[in-house]
């Protein structure tokens, strides 16, 4: 079937239009949101940490004007040892950034009527491609950049329009499914995190008791949990019979982490870095593996209720509560914090991605360059516990969101594996009747 495909220059199936070069003065804290390659994730956009432009200067810039589904390639970068900034990465616009505006060092593709839009996002992300450019990237030892005659140069077998559209709807109803596990799962997040927010910062279930209210949502049994009243503490009002302490004061083992050398050969277990964790969460697929005997597998292993921080760099203070984990140690740049109870941990868990944390990280590292912290400093943030049953039910309220989390993740994963695996040969044509093979694949 490849055969019947015609060989085509990139260059004369899309156009294109280079980013624009915004000035970080015009940013501002909020507006019309902006796209810098910093912003790019493995296949879409992080929105959330873009800048933004005044809705007042948009008009003038409507020629950088994102699509839904444009295809977008870093032209500027590291080299693929960094892959949080690499020259090459290929983005898929989501929804969610349709309209933002494309910063510089990065360039918009869209297919002429020959080339479906969708099918170009997954040539661009296909190992010959993604060979190619690197391939053609020219710079310094930490630089690197590529042109638009390199990108436009790539030559692919072009399939009838009618099989573009085949091969793009196979693999994207794979990164459809990966993206509800994703959208899924930043919702039991947020539930998980509004109850903590009800409970143990706005205390609604003690204030509803106060003024003779039956706690909203909560059966008899988990309110007669709750006290009635309140007393002074030094954060402040607190619930009665409830403590204002620090972590490290209830951890049952606070410890440093595994030096070892990274690789992405599967030899040991997973090694988790400070780069492998970003906004409370970790792909572990891309996570890579170590060298480790069992001695040290075992002290350094990596449990269920876990939590992992970074002690150093840009990201001090950035952690994980770890839900399921497969095989995996982690790293000496990170410090591990077990709990005996698992309600505390939990609790703890969810306390360290609250801007109260954050205050307490940045308190502590102040404006320095190079920010680090040891494992002591990081866990002597105070928080309020209550008495263990209450935190036990709160474990038992939200380890079914964290199980969901976690089996959406490894879904997601697997999924993620078949979608990499059919990419090069649905666009090679080594399978001829995409449908039928994915079919079978699932038999």
């Amino acid at each position: 079937m490849a055969g019947e495909w015609e060989t085509s220059r990139l260059g004369d199936c899309v156009t294109h239009q280079k980013g624009f070069a915004f000035k970080s003065a015009d940013y501002r804290p909020s507006g019309h949101p902006i796209i810098r390659v910093s912003n790019f994730t493995d296949r879409s956009i992080d929105i959330a940490e873009c800048s933004y432009l005044d809705h007042g200067a948009v008009q003038q810039h409507e020629a950088y004007k994102l699509r839904h589904r444009d295809a977008v390639i870093a032209t500027v970068g590291s080299w693929p040892t960094n892959p949080a900034s690499v020259v090459g990465k290929t983005i898929c616009v989501p929804e969610k950034a349709e309209a933002a505006l494309l910063n510089q060092n990065a360039v918009r593709l869209r297919g002429k009527p020959n080339l479906d839009q969708r099918f170009l996002f997954y040539l661009l992300k296909q190992p010959d491609f993604q060979t190619y450019i690197v391939g053609t990237a020219q710079g310094s030892a930490s630089q690197a950049s590529i042109t638009l005659n390199d990108i436009f140069g790539f030559e692919f077998q072009r399939p009838s329009l009618a099989e573009q559209k085949a091969i793009a709807a196979v693999l994207g109803a794979l990164d459809d499914k990966i993206e509800l596990n994703r959208r899924m799962n930043a919702t039991l997040e947020a539930m998980a995190r509004a109850l903590f927010q009800s409970w143990f910062v706005d205390f609604d279930p003690v204030r509803a008791k106060l003024d003779g209210r039956l706690p909203a949502k909560l059966d008899a049994i988990t309110a007669a949990l709750f006290p009635a009243k309140f007393q002074d503490s030094p954060l402040g009002p607190i619930p009665l019979g409830w403590t204002a302490d620090t972590i490290k004061n209830r951890a049952s083992n606070i410890q440093y982490g595994f030096t070892q050398s990274a690789t992405k050969e599967q030899i040991g277990p997973h090694f988790l870095r400070i780069t492998d964790i970003s906004g409370g969460k970790v792909d572990w697929a891309s996570v890579p593996f170590c060298q480790a005997t069992n001695e040290e597998r075992e002290k350094y292993r990596i449990l269920d209720g876990d939590i992992c921080i970074a002690r150093t760099g840009a990201s001090t203070g950035d952690n994980i509560y770890v839900v399921e984990p497969p095989p995996a140690v982690f790293a000496s740049y990170l410090i591990r914090i077990q709990f005996s109870s698992r309600g505390v941990g939990r609790l703890v868990g969810e306390f360290t991605r609250t801007q109260d944390y954050a205050s307490h990280v940045a308190s502590m590292i102040g404006g320095s360059a190079q920010p680090n912290a040891s494992a002591q400093a990081l866990a002597a943030a105070s928080m309020v516990f209550p008495p263990e049953e209450i935190a036990d039910a709160f474990y038992r309220t939200v380890r079914p969101f964290d199980l969901m989390r976690a089996a959406n993740d490894r879904e997601s994963r697997t999924l993620a594996t078949l979608r990499d695996t059919l990419l090069p040969k649905l666009l090679s044509g080594e399978l001829s009747t995409a449908r039928t093979q994915i079919r079978s694949t699932h038999d």
